[in-house]
């Protein structure tokens, strides 16, 4: 494929990290240990809103904030590690070429991590590829099932128009245990293309020990390849051509 839809694929390793090594500690220590290719650095904060009703009680309302993530950018930004409470990520934007070229750096982050975070075991490997499909218009319309195999459709309805969808298939491979989820769902239409959005993630349950980068890395291979598979036939032989 000369020009790949992608727009980022993510790969995320969850681990269990000791009690004693809080990553809201590791600050200075992520700083220097990826400053050389990553010097740009943010923190990705959660929140979490909760109410609580009881029968003769007022709502009780509480708030549960704190750090997700250290994210640790390529001077570009096009390229980031994110040092994470439940793990290790790490991200490539658009321009994306192969998961071959990554795999190095991917492999010397991760040893990174694992000397900096310490982490007890993996539980979870997970390879996610979003993908940006601009869909061609004809007189403002597209047909959806000219592109994808498992498109959306309208019940048989005499009047109505498709103008936004969202997709969601869940399934698991028997033969691997693997989970997929995937999701299309359109954007606003641009000038003479509805752009899709064909999220395509799969999750491999991994019990291991973190420095057998041999073990992950394997994973990693088979979830590419799941993750190859779906997205080949998902898309029709005249979505492919639009990518040559």
């Amino acid at each position: 494929m000369l020009r790949p839809p992608i727009v980022e694929t993510v790969l995320d390793i969850d681990c269990d990290l000791p009690p004693d090594r809080p990553i809201d500690a590791l600050e200075e220590q992520a700083r220097a240990a990826f400053s050389d290719r990553y010097p740009v650095f943010r923190k990705s904060l959660f929140q979490e809103h909760m109410i609580e009703t009881k029968p003769d009680a007022a709502p009780r309302h509480t708030l549960r904030h704190g750090l997700q993530a250290f994210q640790l950018l390529s001077q570009d930004e096009k390229q980031l590690v994110q040092v994470r409470v439940s793990g290790f990520s790490f991200n490539r934007l658009a321009p994306y070429t192969s998961l071959d070229d990554y795999l190095p750096e991917i492999e010397r982050t991760w040893r990174l991590f694992v000397e900096l975070a310490t982490p007890v075991q993996v539980r979870r490997i997970g390879l996610r590829t979003i993908n940006r499909i601009p869909l061609p218009l004809v007189e403002g319309q597209v047909l959806i099932e000219n592109y994808f195999t498992v498109p959306p459709r309208l019940p048989n309805v005499e009047g109505l128009v498709l103008t936004g969808f969202l997709h969601q298939h869940t399934a698991l491979e028997v033969a691997t245990g693997f989970q997929v989820n995937m999701v299309l769902t359109a954007q606003p239409p641009e000038k003479e293309t509805l752009p899709v959005i064909f999220d395509n993630g799969v999750v491999a349950v991994f019990p291991g020990e973190p420095e057998n980068w041999d073990g992950i890395a394997s994973t990693v291979q088979a979830l590419r390849g799941l993750r190859n598979r779906l997205f080949q036939h998902t898309l029709t032989e005249s979505c492919l051509k639009l990518f040559q």
